[in-house]
């Protein structure tokens, strides 16, 4: 029987290297807000909270015009906080597993669905390193599966996405970076996803680039 899942998506910052003075989840992709593109990924599920912060009026008022069944957690320290004080805000009473991810990007819905459905192991999203400033996921085989053993800042085989699924009852509390509030899990699951992280200008017209050429 399939465990009881909540998705937490942290869309509290200011997302000032982009350089748009707007919420990284509501840049444009192809005619929608980025935040809408992830919910059409969710469709199937009804425990969904956003971690709001910058412009959380307008978040609000975009994520409601596709779905009322949201829950919107606010970060009123978005200013002075990371990712990590967002998910601890919005993981109380969480269910069984949590479903972390951030509002910054765009993900192929087949690999979003098959890491979240596919099974309740716990795991964590990588993907060859490709951004500017990567956090590397370092990895080892344990009984021949490929866990995410640590992270670095230096190098690694993968880089950390901020997907994540995890028991909500070993998840501790933070307000720094995510990958710092869960290296105390590790080892944990490595998967493979394809997805494109938005946080400049150059990497935006990738995942545009990206989106519009089928995920290639």
């Amino acid at each position: 029987m399939s465990v009881s899942k909540t998705i937490v998506i942290s869309c509290a910052g200011m997302g000032t290297r982009l350089g748009l003075n707007t919420n990284k989840s509501l840049i444009d992709i192809d005619g929608k807000p980025l935040i809408i593109r992830q919910l059409e990924c969710m469709d199937k599920f009804d425990d969904i909270r956003i971690v709001v912060g910058y412009q959380a009026k307008e978040l609000i008022d975009v994520v409601c015009s596709y779905r009322k069944d949201i829950t919107f957690v606010f970060n009123h320290k978005y200013m002075e906080t990371k990712t990590a004080a967002s998910l601890s805000l919005g993981k109380k009473h969480a269910r069984d597993m949590i479903i972390s991810l951030d509002g910054d990007v765009l993900f192929n819905p087949e690999d979003f669905e098959r890491f979240v459905l596919n099974d309740d192991e716990e795991a964590i999203g990588v993907c060859y390193p490709y951004t500017r400033e990567p956090v590397y996921a370092r990895t080892d085989f344990i009984d021949g599966k490929e866990f995410v053993t640590s992270f670095s800042r230096e190098s690694g085989e993968y880089e950390w996405t901020g997907l994540l699924k995890v028991s909500s009852e070993k998840l501790k509390c933070g307000s720094d970076h995510v990958y710092k509030l869960i290296t105390p899990n590790l080892p944990l699951k490595a998967v493979p996803v394809n997805l494109k992280e938005i946080d400049n200008m150059q990497e935006y017209q990738e995942a545009l680039e990206w989106f519009k050429n089928g995920y290639k």
